[in-house]
């Protein structure tokens, strides 16, 4: 009797050791600013080979949600909750309300610090901007290996300007940007990909599973690039975004990420039409976006690198990559943009592509960055696992499910084999909000349905199954819309359906009154608040 025990110990912690054996890596790959039709997978004409290679050996979502903004998105992400109920319901000034303190609080915790407690290699490389200024930090949140910005923007080692003089941290420690461990000059996507790979390596000799959160800086204004890599791509863009979003558009609904019966939202009256322009003003649009697109070009590059770098050490087959923007295009600096310096592009520049291309870029919805319009919430999502996801890269093989950041959490809890902690240093941890994508990535279980909500600066949503009420602003109208039909937001259903409007309304302000949405920083608090933030941190960046 006794010798069967031990047989069976031994059988289960054989299985056990198996199981553990078997437990993914997982990647998560976040860019800055990406609209949701800017790679080539999802309809765009900048060719980005290696992000499609793993959506075409891996999967795609259609219908996955950021927050609109990057602090909020970067706090969801991490954490599995909603920005405010992580303390980042807004940016990083603290407005002293509960979700608006601009920092993660101490009843969350993030998915570095959960996969570290079940033993894996944690590290993160580029963008943090998650209450860097308060103490907030990659290392004091369970990252044992980091190379971090503060904020954002920046793109080159030599840069100057308004993001000059952003500091850069390894481990902890502020290091030059010219340190030689950095390997100057450097261009930033290179940077962060190529550090992060020698922290895999670490956790490769430490014979360990890693987690890995790389936050590329780019496409986020001051949009800068390699010169060589700005070249390929001017001229390209004198089709202007008329032309060129009626193509992305054609090309969504051939490969079946959009159903051809959505509208294409109208060029707003606010954006001139390409032809009404002179010819040096198309040149000076063409720089602008070449020099976008060129930024979206070294990200798709340094896919491939990190790519290969987990082929070569033998990791890719047990790897879970996720590529994903933390919002929509980007409209800020109106219609011109902005387009300064001898050489727009370089590291001494300072350009902002604006609205007009914000529109190419978030083709073929409404609203950008900011707003809960699915312009402004909707990202590409790739997850590419070679062991356990098949391949779904027909025309009807996306995945349509609403997903959400949130999830995020739930999906590394479940593949780590980790344990979601009640407490953090004795403070109760506000429960986890999202579930596991496991059974949308490997067809396997049933993935629940469950309403989806939204507020930023004002703006907010609720989507419950296809039905989505959206609002522009604390005084705007809600407007519903039916998202299988027209999730484009063309036909606004809220006084066909006021009933309709009236349960999602009161709906989403029960959760926000419980997810310390509410009560909300008057705009005073705000301003006072941004100013207090930027002298603590000259250098912050949305």
């Amino acid at each position: 009797m006794r010798a069967g025990l031990i047989a069976i110990g031994f059988l289960t912690l054989a299985s056990q050791t198996l199981v553990a054996a078997q437990r993914p890596n997982i990647i998560v790959i976040m860019v800055d600013d990406m609209g949701f039709s800017d790679i080539g997978c999802y309809g765009s004409e900048i060719p980005t080979p290696h992000l499609d290679s793993l959506a075409a050996s891996g999967v795609r979502f259609s219908q996955f949600y950021n927050t609109g903004r990057c602090c909020p998105t970067r706090a969801s992400l991490l954490t599995g909750l909603y920005s405010h109920q992580a303390g980042v319901g807004w940016m990083t000034a603290d407005q002293g309300l509960p979700g608006y303190r601009g920092q993660l609080n101490d009843r969350c915790v993030t998915i570095a610090e959960v996969l570290g407690d079940a033993g894996y290699f944690t590290a993160m490389t580029g963008k943090w901007h998650v209450g860097f200024e308060h103490g907030v930090t990659p290392w004091g949140r369970g990252f044992q290996r980091s190379l971090n910005m503060p904020a954002g923007g920046l793109h080159f080692s030599n840069q100057t300007g308004s993001k000059g003089g952003t500091q850069v941290f390894l481990n902890g420690q502020e290091i030059a940007r010219d340190d030689p461990r950095l390997n100057p000059p450097w261009y930033g996507s290179d940077l962060w990909t190529e550090q992060g790979i020698r922290f895999m390596d670490e956790a490769i000799a430490a014979d360990k599973p890693f987690f890995w959160y790389l936050a590329h800086a780019a496409p986020h204004f001051p949009c800068m690039a390699p010169e060589e890599t700005i070249a390929k791509y001017r001229g390209r863009y004198m089709e202007g975004w008329d032309k060129l979003r009626e193509q992305r558009y054609a090309r969504q609904i051939a490969s079946g990420l959009i159903d051809e019966n959505w509208e294409l939202e109208p060029r707003p009256e606010e954006i001139p039409a390409w032809d009404s322009l002179s010819s040096e003003e198309q040149k000076r649009y063409d720089d602008m976006m070449a020099i976008y697109a060129a930024m979206i070009d070294e990200v798709d590059k340094n896919i491939g690198k990190l790519v290969e770098a987990l082929r070569e050490r033998g990791q890719l087959d047990n790897t879970l990559i996720l590529f994903l923007s933390d919002n929509g295009g980007n409209a800020e600096a109106g219609v011109k943009g902005t387009y300064q310096g001898d050489q727009p592009g370089d590291p001494h520049s300072n350009v902002f592509i604006g609205r007009c291309w914000a529109h190419l870029n978030n083709t073929p919805f409404r609203k950008y960055k900011h707003y809960n319009h699915e312009g402004g919430i909707a990202t590409p999502l790739i997850a590419h696992w070679p062991a356990a996801v098949k391949p779904r890269a027909g025309k009807g093989d996306w995945i349509t499910t609403p997903t959400h950041l949130i999830d995020l959490m739930a999906t590394c809890v479940d593949l780590g084999q980790a344990t979601y902690p009640k407490h953090r240093n004795g403070v109760a941890v506000t429960p986890l909000q999202g579930q596991s994508l496991r059974p949308l990535l490997t067809g396997e279980g049933v993935f629940p349905a469950r309403p989806l909500y939204w507020e930023h600066e004002g703006n907010a949503a609720i989507r419950v199954g296809d039905r989505k009420l959206v609002r522009q602003g604390t005084g705007g109208a809600w407007e519903l819309f039916d998202l299988r039909a027209d999730r484009t937001e063309q036909h606004n259903l809220a006084t066909a359906h006021p009933d309709e409007a009236d349960r999602l309304s009161a709906q989403w302000f029960a959760w926000a009154e419980s997810a310390n949405v509410l009560p909300k920083a008057q705009p005073k608090a705000k301003k006072a608040a941004k100013k207090k933030a930027k002298a603590a941190l000259p250098n912050a960046t949305d």
